[in-house]
């Protein structure tokens, strides 16, 4: 290395720089309070020497179970200063799985608010869980009151963190398919994320962010990365609710988001949605149906980039450009990255045939936290010996190189010899004029061994007939995809990220057989 040519900085440095260069630009807003970039720096090289001060050492690992705050965004910004690894977990979860993460992590400290606080109190008392408990409104003994400590720490630069494959983030899976996994980031790999996504999503300085997903979710990270990259301006937003969400854009004149698809269409919703100062926004986390796709930048004006990938780490983005073109595809892959298309026995295929979508590319994980065979399992080794990504999704690319997903791997309904892919049939279900949203799984069949069965929410005030809604869905699909049956339900099964748990429903029909 020469005399003048020193390491890329990663995002804790980044923070750091920030802080001085950007002083007075405002960096974080929620609700009535405001951080600017030199307040942010101060507030999380705070807790990072309080959490040194405690006896927290490079590389342990720290819980967040907070709901949406000012506090959570600062707490998950300070642990990766700290050179700590932060571990966020889903609020939504139940206690039971809780405590199975926080084990799996070996977390030594965590942060929790509220009635979160309660919740690491109730499974402390049946196991050794994280002896340091830092809380936002605790409720007393053994937890240190947030604000009250922070306040009371140093304001020096914390102890650095240079090494690039140093650990980051575990990041727990959604568990939509089984137990969920935790996913090890590196500061390399975050800073991938940052830079490669902020460009690709045209990020930039004066950009003013909002977080309507709870901060655990790496759609939340991608979002605020890609802000802390640049040096714009984060809003987090408590809880996502329509109308609150468009008079907030409206005030703090949001340009860039993060959302999922539910989300976008209750905002299309609202008669008088306008959006009128959103400039570029990602959608992603579940498929984007193509009315939500087609009317969103219509009504808005806003650029639309609807990324597919996996907190595991691969990504394509459908750019503005190619958007009316190629609407039904969700891309190609993005600057570095690489996929491909293989068959059960991990052959590559040819363009147009359905199979397997394998990655490779910056962003992708270290592994799964102590799970060593799911790491394998996750693996395709390509014909030049390099490590892969098997997604679990099905796609194919067609003649253009865009990429199409068919559906998740573990989804398809085997029928007789055929495949049958669930969301053909669902995106059909879906244009009925009483059918507010819909899932197909498979059911038992004593002719077929499995057949398709859509579960379905109907549209408020209507009530169509069960025999009906199957004869029409029937008359409009292919003869394998017809339906068997239609299960009514107020709601469907979500995780905080809006997909659907498919696992839930087939569950409940478990016990029938058409």
């Amino acid at each position: 290395m020469g005399w003048f040519e020193a390491p890329r900085p990663l995002l804790p440095e980044l923070i750091a720089r920030h802080g001085r260069w950007r002083a007075k630009r405002t960096a974080l807003i929620e609700g009535s309070r405001r951080l600017s970039w030199a307040e942010l720096e101060r507030d999380t090289a705070q807790i990072a020497n309080g959490l040194a001060a405690l006896g927290l050492a490079t590389g342990d690992r720290i819980a967040i179970l907070m709901d949406n705050s000012l506090e959570m965004a600062l707490v998950t910004l300070a642990i990766l200063r700290s050179g700590c690894v932060a571990v966020p977990l889903n609020v939504s979860v139940n206690d039971a799985a809780v405590g199975a993460m926080m084990k799996d992590a070996a977390v030594r400290a965590v942060f929790a608010s509220g009635a979160h606080c309660r919740r690491i109190d109730a499974l402390a008392g049946k196991e050794a869980l994280a002896a340091v408990r830092i809380g936002q409104d605790a409720p007393g003994a053994p937890w240190i009151e947030l604000n009250a400590w922070r306040s009371l720490q140093s304001t020096a630069a914390p102890r650095a963190v240079d090494a690039a494959g140093a650990e980051c983030n575990i990041i727990y899976s959604s568990g939509t398919t089984g137990l969920p996994k935790g996913i090890v980031h590196s500061h390399g790999c975050r800073l991938a994320w940052a830079t490669e996504l902020a460009i690709t999503l045209r990020y930039r300085s004066d950009c003013v962010t909002l977080c309507s997903l709870g901060l655990f979710s790496n759609i939340s990270w991608v979002a605020m990365l890609c802000t802390l990259m640049v040096g714009g301006t984060i809003v987090v937003m408590r809880h996502f609710e329509a109308q609150a969400c468009a008079a907030l854009m409206e005030r703090e004149r949001i340009t860039h988001g993060a959302f999922v698809p539910l989300q976008l269409a209750r905002l299309l919703a609202l008669p008088g949605f306008a959006g009128r100062s959103l400039d570029t926004i990602m959608c992603c986390g579940s498929p984007l149906p193509l009315e939500v796709k087609r009317a969103f930048p219509r009504r808005t004006g806003a650029k639309l980039i609807e990324l597919y990938g996996l907190t595991e780490g691969l990504c394509t983005i459908l750019s503005p450009e190619d958007f009316e073109a190629k609407t039904a595809s969700v891309g190609k892959p993005f600057l570095g990255s690489d996929l491909r298309i293989v068959d059960e026995e991990g052959r590559e295929v040819a363009a147009e045939t359905t199979g397997e979508i394998v990655g490779i590319g910056p962003l992708l994980m270290g592994g799964y936290h102590g799970r060593d065979e799911a790491s394998a399992e996750a693996t395709w080794l390509g014909p030049d010996g390099r490590r892969w990504l098997r997604t679990g999704d099905l796609g194919f690319l067609d003649a253009d190189g865009f990429l199409h997903v068919v559906d998740r791997k573990k989804d398809m309904i085997l029928s007789g010899s055929q495949n049958v892919y669930p969301a053909d049939i669902e995106q059909v279900i879906a244009t009925h004029p009483d059918v507010a949203e819909v899932a197909v799984v498979a059911a038992r069949s004593a002719r077929w061994g499995e057949t398709p069965v859509a579960v379905v929410v109907a549209h408020a005030g209507r009530a169509p007939d069960t025999r009906a809604l199957i004869e029409w869905t029937n008359a409009r699909v292919g003869k394998q995809q017809r339906i068997a049956d239609v299960v009514w339900r107020n709601t469907l099964p979500r995780n905080a990220n809006g997909k659907i748990l498919k696992r839930e429903l087939r569950a409940e029909l478990a016990a029938r057989e058409y």
